[in-house]
């Protein structure tokens, strides 16, 4: 469907003032060429924005020009020109120095510089034609908008040419071609090529191939790189494409009998291209592949048409034109028009092709899609695309469509668009037609940043100078034009305003050019018509007036967003053109889409749309406030007596999760009226937002009592509570925390977490509220356990909880070693937590407080929530302690009661399973194993290590009575050979340093000989009393053994 809208996107025309009847024209360069109808002539006209055209200059050319092109890059002109039966291919360089009358021109084959004198004579002021030779004469051709180079389709193959720049003479360089690569497409003669970026798009007559030239690092298919020698078809199809397949016997046959073959209908997208049946070869000629990559081909679109000649059109009118490739890029990805070439990169690639009724844009880079289908309300001419719009010309008609293309380059540009921060109308909405705008006799259309060039052709009789008379007929034509028109855009009863808009012609416009036109004798008569379009902000206001009138006769219809969403991609498409560099005006232009974004998100919240979302991102986009977009909805409302579900949708997420901004006392009321209208539900999570701070607690608590009347929960009264605590009302607290038990609290806590914390708009703060300070000072078992609940539900990470801690407990001035409440936290944590990453760092965190309050001998002196017993029986982390260590530090070890619970956890934890002594271990330097608490930290983390040795050396050294408890949990299974090895000699050699004095030694050395007496044969337990022992002392344990040794 296309909508149609009497815009005004054409502001005045001029008349170009040829001497003579043009041809052929192009643009380029802030200029137009037009060609004399008799084409061995071209004239160079300056384009100028409400300005009339100048001449710039005008010289001759070697032969009559068939097909001209301007290239952007290289400032050069390239023609196919004819002359004595004969077709060359020509380039035009330097024109611009044929200003200066009598200039010399040179002529030169293509790759020969010119070094002689004739050259130095004036290098400054020479215009050059470089002939391009070929084996087959050329039939159409392209210049690559991103890298200059000239593609030339002939009867069996296209070849492409790269341009060269040479530095001859500061600064003087010279522009010159190279013919790199043939590209063989057997069985196709094209009408029509368009090149760019490495796509090449071939056309015959009912049907499109797209490839692209891509460089592989890996070597090419056979069939992208190899000239086979059979890829020629039994058939030679140079005018009838279609029939490649036929047999040649059967071809003649046909053509006898007046039958023509249509094949039918068929598009491939994608890899699918390749099944066509169309074999694309490349065969090298240049020097620059033998240094680089391979070459190889990829298939992007293959599409055939099958005309319905029921439209009305003959055999030789059903065929493609206007086949155009157009390349978007923005300010990031590309530079000045004059840069070398490969500087540049297309953000988007579009191609479009235009059958007689329809023409179709696709998108070809990152993925074929089909974007646009354009409907004509008669049979189009010619069709050119631009970022902006699409002009198609039919006989008596300028027809300008909206076209899609900065929908899909936003797209692509920013990976935010379509999420909740950025929005952009989509790609597949209805097109328009802006404007149909009559002329007589259009012939041939050219356009060029914001200018349409039309050529008018008109039959009018020979008699009459002014030529008056015979423009009757002309208008009942057009009236019956007009109809068809309006049949096909599906418009069955137009206004009579609309059809005297539209019969309005432009051409009856007063010209900037006074100079009157003669007839030709042959009773013809022409103009060339420079046609200047709007600035993008004129159009842009027009459509914004335009769409008032929808919203006024019909509020609920999609007219009116989608002439704002026309208008939104008009201004998109201007902030990508990398053209627009003046400051100025793109202050302006960034203005205005702030603005087109505030219209959408006004659109999108008032009423019931189906994408009412879309009025999050659009706001967001619009640079409005909170505040801001309320008065504007309120407004509203007033008037439709509701609130649409998109403001609802935009108020949620603003007030909830995204937005800073503190609402004042008004506002907020206002925000509580509307929730409490429209969605009562969401009241406890909007009471509890940071931005309803100001908000006056009386009138929040009221409403609260009436939805707890209607829709009692949890939340509601936790939210109630918070309100009274914040009107210092705690008889009224109590009561509302009195309601429900301390789990259905937490419940609730999980379901609304800024009733406890409020985390900054950007996340690098938490604020604890009222609510939390106070459970910190009467109920810190419900806080704590809320807070890990909220952790477990990914509610809050660990670092936020942290934060969050130590902003609860600043004021009690233990921070260095953590406060104790967040050490309960942790510990808490630990219990409930199933997260091996969380795991560790939580043992870590643990056994760092614990070694710090124990090495300092610091403690704030608050009973922490739980015992190392507690935890022991509650927690897997935390084993049982070692018997031994009991020995080491006994319970009634003369310690502080704090610290006798900080050792015991930290023991614990050591002597569960999941603490890493390495990773604590840098961190025993504080500990001094001197002293008991230490001595057991150490021992505990070398036994874990398995460094055994050093913990027997350390306990005889200094805790001696340990040393049998020690070796009978740790020497057990494989470690049991160290009692022998180990602890027995030392022993001896400890008792009988210390004689029979030292009890402690004596009775550990006669455990470890029964120990050993009963694991060792006879012979070996003798080899191990040492030789100066006492017999009478050792003979017990020898009979012991001996005894055991018979036994078994």
């Amino acid at each position: 469907m296309v909508h149609v809208y009497n815009c005004h996107p054409f502001a005045s025309q001029q008349i170009v003032p040829t001497d003579q009847e043009p041809g052929l024209f192009c643009c380029g360069g802030d200029a137009l060429f037009v060609v004399s109808a008799g084409g061995c002539r071209i004239e160079a006209f300056q384009l100028q924005r409400e300005e009339e055209c100048t001449l710039l200059c005008r010289f001759a050319t070697m032969g009559k020009v068939l097909s001209i092109a301007h290239s952007e890059i290289g400032d050069y002109l390239v023609t196919i020109e004819e002359k004595s039966k004969a077709t060359y291919l020509r380039a035009y360089t330097n024109w611009r120095y044929q200003a200066v009358e009598k200039t010399r021109v040179a002529v030169r084959m293509l790759g020969h510089f010119l070094r002689g004198s004739s050259f130095r004579a004036a290098p400054k002021e020479q215009m050059e034609i470089i002939e391009i030779p070929l084996f087959d004469p050329p039939l159409c051709f392209s210049c690559c908008q991103v890298t200059g180079d000239l593609l030339v389709g002939c009867r069996k193959s296209l070849v492409l040419f790269s341009l060269k720049k040479q530095d001859v003479n500061d600064p003087l360089s010279v522009l010159d071609f190279e013919r790199s690569l043939i590209v063989h497409v057997p069985g196709w003669t094209p009408t029509r090529v368009c090149f760019c970026d490495g796509y090449v798009a071939i056309q015959m007559e009912l049907e499109i191939l797209i490839v692209k030239l891509e460089h592989f690092h890996q070597q090419p298919t056979n069939d992208n790189v190899l000239v086979s020698k059979d890829i020629n078809t039994s058939i030679d199809i140079e005018d009838k494409g279609l029939m490649r397949q036929v047999p040649q016997a059967d071809v003649s046959q046909l053509e006898q009998d007046d039958f023509y073959i249509c094949q039918k209908h068929q598009e491939l997208l994608g890899e699918e291209a390749r099944e066509c049946g169309v074999s694309v070869t490349l065969e090298w000629t240049g020097m620059e592949h033998e240094a680089g990559d391979s070459l190889g081909v990829s298939y992007i679109l293959y599409r055939r048409f099958a005309p319905d000649y029921f439209q009305g059109h003959t055999v030789e009118e059903t065929h493609l034109h206007s086949l155009q490739l157009l390349p978007i890029f923005t300010v990031t990805s590309s530079q000045d028009l004059s840069c070398e070439k490969k500087e540049r990169e297309p953000l988007s690639m579009f191609c479009f092709l235009s059958m007689p009724n329809t023409g179709y844009l696709y998108s070809i880079r990152n993925g074929v899609e089909l974007i646009s289908s354009y409907q004509y309300p008669e049979k189009a001419q010619q069709a050119v695309l631009s970022n902006q719009f699409l002009h198609v010309i039919t006989r008596n008609a300028l027809q300008c469509f909206t076209v899609r293309c900065s929908a899909v380059a936003a797209r692509t540009e920013d990976p935010y668009v379509d999420t909740t921060m950025k929005a952009c109308p989509p790609f597949t909405m209805d097109v328009c037609a802006l404007r149909i705008q009559l002329f007589i006799g259009l012939k041939a259309l050219c356009h060029f940043k914001n200018h349409v060039i039309l050529l008018t052709k008109a039959a009018v009789d020979g008699d009459g100078g002014s030529g008056r008379g015979p423009k009757k007929a002309p208008q009942v034509k057009d009236q019956k034009i007009l109809t068809g028109i309006f049949l096909a855009i599906d418009l069955k009863s137009p206004s009579p305003g609309l059809e005297r808009l539209l019969s309005r012609s432009l051409s009856s416009k007063k010209s900037t050019s006074t100079k009157q036109r003669v007839l030709s004798e042959s009773g013809h008569g022409w103009n060339l018509y420079v046609v200047n379009t709007v600035s993008t902000l004129h159009l842009y206001s027009e459509m914004v007036e335009y769409s008032k009138k929808y919203e006024t006769s019909s509020p609920q219809a999609q007219s009116c967003i989608h002439l704002l969403s026309e208008a939104h991609l008009l201004l998109r498409a201007d902030l990508l053109d990398p053209g627009v560099r003046d400051p100025a005006e793109r202050g302006e232009l960034e203005a205005a889409f702030r603005e087109s974004c505030a219209q959408l998100g006004d659109c999108y919240s008032r009423f019931d749309k189906r994408d009412f979302h879309l009025a999050l991102p659009y706001y967001k986009m619009s640079g409005l406030s909170v505040t801001d977009v309320i008065e504007r909805n309120v407004a509203f409302s007033q008037k439709s007596k509701s609130f649409g579900k998109g403001f609802l949708f935009y108020l949620k997420h603003s007030l909830y999760e995204e937005s800073s901004e503190e609402l004042s006392e008004e506002t907020a009321g206002q925000v509580l009226h509307i929730f409490s209208t429209a969605e009562p539900s969401q009241l406890p999570h909007l009471v509890c937002s940071p931005c309803m701070l100001h908000a006056n607690h009386a009138t929040a608590f009221t409403c609260l009592e009436k939805l707890e009347a209607t829709f009692p929960s949890v939340i509601v009264t936790l939210t109630k509570a918070a309100v009274a605590l914040k009107m210092e009302n705690l008889e009224q607290y109590k009561t509302e925390m009195g309601r429900h038990a301390e789990m259905l609290q937490v419940y609730g806590f999980i379901e609304e977490p800024k009733l406890l914390l409020l985390l900054s708009h950007e996340g690098k703060s938490i604020e604890p509220t009222a609510l939390a300070h106070h459970l910190k000072e009467t109920q810190e078992g419900l806080l704590v356990a809320s807070v890990v609940a909220l952790h477990e539900n990914n509610k809050v990470k660990l670092g936020e909880a942290d934060t969050f801690f130590k902003e609860l407990c600043r004021e009690t001035g233990d921070e260095k070693d953590g406060p104790q409440l967040l050490v309960d936290f942790w510990e808490a944590l630990l219990v409930a937590s199933t997260q091996e990453a969380v795991i560790q760092e939580l043992l870590f965190k643990l056994s760092t407080v614990y070694i710090d309050r124990i090495s300092t001998k610091e403690n704030s002196g608050i009973k922490p929530l739980k015992t190392a017993e507690d935890l022991i029986n509650s927690c897997s982390h935390y084993g049982l302690i070692f018997p031994w260590v009991s020995v080491i530090t006994p319970s009634d070890f003369n310690m502080d009661h704090h610290y006798q619970e900080d050792l015991q956890k930290l023991q614990s934890l050591l002597s569960g399973p999941s603490l890493d002594p390495s990773s604590i271990f840098p961190l025993l330097e504080q500990l001094s194993d001197n002293e008991s608490p230490g001595l057991s930290i150490h021992v505990l983390c070398a036994t874990k290590l398995g460094d055994y040795e050093s913990c027997i050396d350390k306990l005889l050294e200094r805790c001696p009575q340990a040393i049998i408890p020690y070796a009978n949990h740790e020497l057990q299974h494989e470690k049991q050979p160290l009692w022998w090895q180990k602890v027995l000699p030392e022993l001896c050699k400890k008792t009988k340093c210390e004689g029979n004095e030292n009890n402690t030694f004596l009775s550990s050395l006669k455990e470890t000989l029964l120990v050993v007496a009963m694991e060792l044969d006879p012979l070996d337990f003798l080899n191990l009393i040492p030789d100066d022992g006492t017999a009478a002392f050792f003979l017990p344990y020898v009979l012991e053994c001996s005894q055991k040794n018979l036994m078994t």
